[in-house]
């Protein structure tokens, strides 16, 4: 595999005179082409595994006949017209099926938004409005969006707030659980009381739970590692908030439809949030979102409080209940299946290196932690670099998070066989960092988040 190809090289050297280097997390001078299932294609022909699926954002796969017919249908028919004014066919039916998918059997409402971001700028906005309350609660290690309400919740780079502050007042963040690192012999048990003494310290010394809007909690964190929170503490956290009448809200924009083997990933918890987000794969990629809450929750603001001019697009729409039809036939299921051969997998490649020191995988969810060795679990930012990279030389795409984590994330129509060919071919990457003979190249040395 030619990692590195000539025209990819020109074109990338020409688009740097003119995006923003803000806007692109440095990886793989890679330039796709085309795309069909979990196979991509770069400008040169080079094939690769998608072990990405464009960020969690093409969990029914690339291209898929359903999806494509949808969109064509739709697009000779009405490309747009802003739902903000007046009404389609394809948002409504849209909007009700996603108030019925919701978890739980309160009435739900649904506002459309164009990414996962402004969905969590709603969250804020549909809280503080429902409750009368200003302040809101988030978590450390999440990612919620880079618009500037979604900016200020999230807490997994410094360069979401350097030089760009002061940032929304009134978000509290709070440590997230971490059943990898904890105290030596410490229960899962003990490990959710230690961390919800933290999450109410803060109401203990200078957040008012009276004056608290809302706590929002990726219940397994995506950017952050692909980190599960103990199911005892967030339940801990969801009968706090009922208690002081603080709303209990989830994104479930990286880690929804299918990706953990279950319909949403609070479905992994068995509760009912007031509010979710919803975005990504929600249309195969199409640039769409939704808020979805309990009908009270959702009156509590009038127009134009929350809404956008091509929010609720009726092509997206259209590809949205293509999408859902795919992944209510069976993906689901696929997911919660595929995650436990790949799970097993790794769990026998964990035994057989010393640098790989957590494997965690939830339904195709999966973090990889890699570390210098598995006793002091030092994160290696280093060695998982070469491993994406010679992984990448080999027809793979995933990436890292955290710096040392690999993240696995592929769409769910991915093949029995290409699972099976990306463990072999991780396997040859282990293996040959284990042996020393994985050199990276400098443009390698500052990549990630």
């Amino acid at each position: 595999m030619n990692a590195k190809t000539n025209k990819a090289h020109e074109l990338i050297a020409e688009e740097n005179k003119h995006y923003a280097k803000s806007a692109r997390i440095n990886y793989f001078d890679l330039v796709v082409d085309h795309a069909h299932g979990a196979t991509l294609v770069d400008v040169d022909g080079n094939e690769y595994i998608d072990l990405l699926a464009s960020a969690s954002a093409i969990n029914v796969g690339h291209s898929p006949d359903k999806v494509v017919q949808a969109i064509q249908t739709q697009a000779a028919k009405l490309i747009h017209y802003t739902p903000a004014y007046f009404h389609h066919e394809p948002g409504q039916e849209l909007a009700q099926r996603l108030a019925k998918l919701a978890p739980g059997n309160s009435e739900k409402m649904v506002a459309f938004g164009n990414s996962g971001a402004d969905v969590n700028d709603a969250i804020i906005k549909f809280a503080r409005a429902y409750t009368g309350r200003p302040y809101v609660v988030s978590y450390m290690n999440s990612y919620h969006g880079s618009t500037y309400g979604s900016q200020t919740l999230s807490g997994v780079s410094l360069n979401m707030t350097r030089k760009i502050g002061s940032m929304l007042p009134n978000v509290v963040h709070v440590p997230f659980p971490d059943t990898y690192r904890h105290y030596q012999n410490e229960s899962e048990h003990e490990i959710s009381l230690r961390y919800f003494a933290e999450f109410t310290r803060p109401f203990e010394t200078d957040l008012p739970a009276d004056e608290t809007a809302v706590v929002l909690i990726e219940p397994i964190q995506g950017d952050g590692g692909i980190v599960k929170a103990p199911a005892e503490y967030i339940h801990l956290v969801y009968d706090f908030c009922q208690k002081n009448g603080i709303l209990f809200a989830v994104d479930e924009v990286n880690q929804g439809l299918g990706r953990t083997g279950k319909m949403w990933s609070i479905d992994n918890f068995d509760i009912e949030p007031d509010l979710m987000s919803v975005g990504k794969s929600i249309a195969a990629g199409m640039p769409l979102s939704a808020v979805i809450g309990k009908k009270k929750v959702m009156a509590a603001l009038d127009a134009p409080a929350h809404l956008f001019t091509t929010a609720g697009n009726p092509i997206c729409c259209a590809a949205a209940l293509a999408t859902l039809d795919m992944i209510e036939d069976g993906l689901v299921e696929k997911s919660a299946s595929d995650g436990e051969f790949t799970k097993q997998a790794f769990k026998k490649l964990q035994t057989k290196y010393s640098f790989i020191g957590d494997v965690r995988m939830y339904g195709l969810s999966g973090g990889i932690e890699i570390v210098t060795d598995k006793e002091s679990k030092t994160p290696d930012a280093l060695a998982a670099t070469k491993i994406i990279y010679r992984a990448f030389e080999k027809g793979l795409v995933l990436v890292t998070l955290m710096g040392n984590i690999l993240r696995f994330q592929p769409p769910l129509v991915i093949t029995q066989s290409q699972l099976e060919t990306s463990i072999q071919k991780l396997d040859e990457v282990f293996n040959e960092l284990e042996q020393g003979k994985i050199e990276l190249p400098a443009e390698m040395n500052n990549v990630g988040w």
